[in-house]
Formats: C-alpha cells, structure tokens, sequence
C-alpha cells in the first residue's frame, strides 16, 4: 500500500514517518529548500530519534492513502494537483475550518480528520517530535465508511493513537476555536503557549474569545462543554508549545488566521453571533501580514 503525504511539512513528516516506520510505502510530497533536504534524507528529533532514507516527489502521484496537510490557503492548489492524479483516500489532517469541503470540490474520497500530534520544524529534512496526542477521523456525513476503516488500519498499524468518529465536523469546529483562542495572541505577543494563562491581560482575551466561539458552535447545534475550561487545559498541558501561527509570524510567513479566527467571523455573521474579539484578531493578523508583505 502506497501512502502519500501532500504538504511534507513538520507534521506531514512525522506522520511520514511514523507510518513509513510500519513498513507502508510512504511518498513525501513537498516544495523548495524541504524537497531539496528530503532528497538527502528526513531526521526526526525529540520523542523519537531517527534518520530516514525517504522518496519525496515536488508534485503528487498515484496512491492508495494521501494525508493532506499543507496549509489551509494551500488547500485549493493542493485539491486542484490532487484531482489530476488517482490520490486514493484523501484524508485532511489540517488546521481550521472549511478544508474538507474544498478538497470534496475537486476529489471523491475525502474524509475529515483533526490530531493534536504536535511536530516542529527546526530545519528543512529536520522535525522535532514534540508530543503524542490523538487523531480524530470520519466521514463529514457522520457515517463510518470503508475508507474510513482503511485509514484507520493505516495509522493504528502505525502506533499513531486513532478513533474513528461519528462527530468529526464537530470536532474539527472545536479545535478551531481552541486554535483561535491560543495561535492569535501568541503569535501577536510572541509568546510560548503557557503565557496565555500566566499574564491576566493576554487570559483576558482568550476568554473573551473562547465566548464568542463557544456561541458560535452552540448556534451550529455543537456541544463544547465549558470551552474556556478546555482551552485553559490545552494552554498549560502546551505551556512550552509555540503555536504554528507564531512559527509562522517568525519565519515572515502568511499565516492560517483566515480558517480560525477568520471562520468564525463568517459564521458568527451568518448565524448572529458578535463575534468582536474574533474580528479583532483576525484584523491584526491581517495587518501584520500585509504590513510585512506576508501575503
């Protein structure tokens, strides 16, 4: 069986590897200074040390699985190359909300899914593994499919912690919100995680935040239980985490704020919920990446 990572970033390498390590054929699709680094080979750092010979391609081919995991803006181009091959499985593995039904506009076998596998990239052919989580999968319908067995298989015979759900839009939806409570103001105040519940003023927001979302999600039928609860959780068992947004924000690149916080503007028009802290944020995010030429 062939499996291919579509966006061989941080976490599309250490599910590459996790996967290649089982055995499975593993096709690493990316661009620039990673493609050229893959070629000579992928090292993996932190709760797993080892160094991988890969096969690594700069455009997608014929496979039975594809793990999607280029950014969110990526995901049309991505959808697009994807349709003019036989992908196979594609399942989504990516931050924010809305990347399954691009994907579902040009492919047939799309199934959602969400992890929180946490991988940085210290440098192009470099991952650090930087904590187990779970992944989430299922078809957006609600229904329990074939393929979705068959991606299940893949990742438990990868020793990667999986659970096939019923309710994955829902909870794709929730870790957005849990995203756009941390990765904005990370990412605006250059901080770890951690800081978020250790500065009164910078909690301040992420709960105004988590509000507005949590508003949103009810609206949409969603249960979140107590999402500021959540998110305090997530902040302190992530306390030495930089979010991809802050990574991203470093390195002068666009971030995925238009899929986090950015949806839940939309959403929270559409159904009527003021969502004025998430517009707030989004605004900022916008302006330092225009204002740095970031887009």
């Amino acid at each position: 069986m062939r499996i291919q990572i579509m966006g061989a970033g941080a976490l599309g390498c250490l599910f590459g590897a996790l996967i290649q390590q089982a055995g499975y054929e593993v096709i690493y699709v990316a661009r620039g200074k990673q493609y050229e680094a893959l070629k000579k080979g992928l090292k993996v750092s932190g709760l797993m040390e080892a160094e991988f010979l890969v096969k690594t391609s700069s455009k997608p081919i014929d496979a039975d699985v594809t793990f999607v995991t280029v950014k969110a803006y990526d995901t049309e181009n991505a959808a697009k190359a994807l349709a003019e091959i036989d992908p196979g499985i594609v399942c989504s593995l990516q931050n924010g909300v809305g990347n399954e039904e691009i994907l579902m506009q040009h492919l047939n076998r799309v199934i959602g899914g969400t992890t929180t596998y946490g991988a940085n990239m210290l440098e192009p052919g470099h991952i650090i593994f930087a904590g187990k989580g779970i992944t989430y999968i299922g078809e957006i319908d609600g229904g329990i499919s074939e393929d979705v067995r068959i991606v299940e298989e893949v990742l438990k015979n990868s020793y990667i912690e999986v659970e096939v759900v019923e309710d994955i839009r829902r909870r794709i939806w929730v870790k957005a919100a849990i995203n756009a409570c941390i990765n904005p103001i990370t990412a605006l105040a250059r901080v770890r995680n951690g800081k978020i519940a250790e500065v009164k003023e910078l909690w301040d927001i992420a709960e105004k935040i988590a509000e507005e979302c949590e508003a949103v999600l009810n609206a949409l039928g969603f249960e979140t239980g107590n999402l500021k609860e959540v998110v305090r959780e997530v902040v302190i068992k992530t306390a030495n985490n930089r979010s991809s947004m802050l990574q991203d924000i470093e390195k002068g690149k666009r971030t995925e704020i238009d899929f986090i916080n950015g949806a839940f503007v939309a959403k929270g028009e559409e159904v009527g919920v003021d969502v004025v802290y998430n517009r707030i944020m989004w605004n900022m995010l916008k302006g330092v990446e225009r204002a740095h030429g970031m887009v």
